[in-house]
């Protein structure tokens, strides 16, 4: 049986946007490339991709983004994806991060999890919730 942990911790991220086709402009959606630094017992980086779209409303927004995360999880090696949807819908959030399945490598094969994040005075923080297959 599978035990879940969890760790907490801080992370760095940098946003660049990306260049967006005439037709994708048109239609509101924008492009960024993710670059995170993890602290904590995950030690690791992050490199990703979103889509996003801010609507007519300005409390309202979405978007969808895949991260490659590669480091340490509590002193185990490799790597794995992240699956992110996040949504605002007038003024409230919500936010979905979760380990693609079978996307652990090396020592994180079998990793399952989620990721929430939450942002205060402008610092990011996250809670890592995860398993991984018994030794």
């Amino acid at each position: 049986m599978t035990q879940t942990h969890t760790l907490r911790g801080t992370f760095d991220v940098q946003m660049t946007p990306l260049p967006s086709a005439p037709d994708e402009a048109e239609a509101n959606l924008g492009h960024l490339l993710l670059r995170k630094q993890f602290h904590g017992e995950l030690d690791a980086t992050g490199l990703g991709h979103m889509m996003a779209f801010r609507s007519a409303e300005p409390s309202s927004a979405g978007y969808v983004a895949m991260e490659r995360v590669e480091g340490r999880v509590a002193g185990r090696s490799g790597s794995f994806m992240l699956m992110h949807f996040g949504e605002m819908n007038r003024g409230t959030p919500k936010l979905i991060v979760q380990v693609v399945p079978d996307s652990g490598t090396d020592e994180l094969t079998g990793l399952s999890g989620t990721l929430g994040i939450d942002v205060r005075d402008g610092k990011h923080f996250y809670e890592f919730s995860y398993r991984l297959p018994a030794e």
